[in-house]
């Protein structure tokens, strides 16, 4: 159970961030203010807010859990992000400030139609369903330890919380509250590694020692296998999932119309790719030091089964002092609202821009665009809430994600660049492409539970490839009907 000092300090931050929500409200009540803050913030605001999104509660326990039960192969995920950072800035957010549309996907619509943008969407809509739902799972492990409530209870809490500050302040108040987050969680990782630092029975060296002996500071295989989980595979989702993000996902596209001009949102896409490898990199070290400060203390232990992820909230459970603890929860909750606020606003945003209006009401009024936008978000949250209920008892949730992730982005990246690149490329061809590459998916996601008398036709490939391979098979296959489509010249 918390202290009361620990609970007093989770109470004042709780109530500092919905009062931040009521604070934006007056700045919210437009569709404008709501959507992109009327595109008057700071480049370094824009880019706090992006990286705290990055660095969720999903990145704030479950890596060090990575990290503690294997090594640091999850981090090569993030080190494309400098190419990717410099790809987005020479390309994407351009692309976006220029075209001036809210909607990441409109763009899809002009090129191939509306099927590809209401596939992009529902896609979207999905990833963010199931992003929502492992990040208060997470949230609600940590914190079950420390309150003694119960798991559903404490997601239903902060899934109310979270809804309703994002209702009230719209994106100006995710975007601050994410800075805030950001800065919390940051201090939070950084004051749990002194900790253990000087926890250690032989000093802080004995950490390297330790880690160093079992192999916790590798990256991973460099071999070219496929089928496991080795440092190129890892390097190759990382890309793609990095460049989806940045390129084409409505809540980073989004936050690019939220900056005051274009330099301002060049400049948030390097400072949340650059701050992301190295607090990263602290998070997995956390689950490292770990390692060894149990190793060398094992009666610090928890009793009974208990799986990795259970391993940081049981070092803040027991280990930090009066006051340190309620910063730590503190920083827990900062990690898991600064997501689940950011997904909830941009998935409203494109209901109303991809579905309200292009299917329902083109001529929305301002009164009823602002409707559809306070009714998706609360039934989002609502959504979020039931579905991380509905995940309780799950273990691995960092892989669960993962294999989500990469199953609901249905490879809208491939589609997204098809349009891109290649200029006479039709409809015909983007749906051909889509349809192997959704057949893809499907293969290599399920295709591992058949029976042993399919067992022949089984994906040998990692999960994590599913996102590269069917990215890579959408746009490979329009461009292939793309040129046989071509009427050939006569000499």
């Amino acid at each position: 159970m918390l202290a009361p000092l620990d609970l007093a300090i989770l109470i004042l931050y709780i109530a500092g961030i919905v009062s931040m929500g009521g604070w934006f409200f007056k700045r919210s009540r437009t569709t404008e203010g709501f959507t992109k803050a009327a595109g008057r913030l700071p480049g370094w605001v824009v880019g706090l807010s992006i990286f705290g999104t990055y660095v969720s509660s999903i990145s704030f326990l479950a890596n060090p859990g990575k990290s503690y039960a294997a090594n640091w192969n999850p981090w090569v995920f993030g080190l494309s992000l400098p190419l990717v950072a410099w790809i987005a800035c020479k390309w994407f957010v351009p692309f976006y400030r220029n075209q001036g549309h809210i909607s990441a996907y409109a763009h899809l619509e002009h090129r191939f139609g509306a099927w590809a943008r209401t596939y992009a969407g529902i896609c979207y809509l999905l990833t963010q369903l199931a992003r929502v739902a492992s990040i208060l799972y997470l949230v609600a492990i940590a914190l079950k330890p420390l309150t003694g409530w119960d798991v559903s209870t404490i997601i239903i809490i902060t899934g109310i919380l979270v809804t309703l500050y994002t209702l009230l302040g719209g994106i100006e108040a995710v975007i601050w509250t994410d800075v805030v987050q950001s800065i919390v969680l940051t201090f939070g990782a950084i004051f749990c590694v002194a900790l253990i630092l000087m926890g250690m029975p032989e000093g802080p060296g004995q950490i390297f020692m330790i880690a160093s002996e079992h192999g916790k500071f590798s990256l991973g295989s460099l071999s070219l296998d496929l089928t496991s989980s080795t440092f190129w595979v890892l390097l190759a989702f990382g890309f793609v999932i990095n460049l989806q993000n940045f390129g084409i996902d409505q809540s980073y596209v989004q936050r690019y119309h939220t900056a005051r001009d274009e330099k301002a949102a060049k400049k948030s896409v390097w400072i949340a790719a650059l701050l992301y490898i190295p607090i990263s990199g602290l998070l997995f070290f956390v689950g490292t030091a770990l390692f060894a400060f149990y190793l060398a203390q094992p009666e610090l232990l928890p009793a009974g089964d208990y799986s990795s992820d259970d391993i940081f909230p049981h070092f803040i459970a027991t280990q930090l002092p009066p006051g340190a603890t309620g910063l730590l929860v503190a920083a827990i909750f900062a990690a898991a609202m600064s997501s689940v606020d950011t997904s909830l606003n941009s998935s409203s945003t494109l209901i109303l821009e991809d579905f309200y209006k292009r299917y329902i009401n083109p001529n929305a009024s301002e009164r009823g665009s602002m409707r559809v936008l306070y009714l998706s978000t609360l039934v989002l949250g609502i959504g979020g809430t039931l579905f991380a209920i509905n995940r309780m008892g799950e273990e691995n949730v960092l892989d669960d994600w993962w294999k989500l992730s990469g199953i609901f982005a249905g490879g809208i990246l491939g589609l997204f660049l098809l349009g891109m690149i290649a200029r006479t490329a039709r409809w015909p061809a983007a749906l051909v492409g889509v349809l192997c590459g959704l057949a893809l998916i499907l293969w290599m996601t399920f295709s591992p539970e058949w029976s042993e008398d399919w067992a022949r036709w089984r994906s040998p490939f990692h999960n994590s490839l599913i996102v590269v391979f069917s990215t890579m098979t959408i746009f490979a296959v329009g461009m292939a009907i793309t040129a046989m489509s071509k009427p050939k010249t006569r000499d």
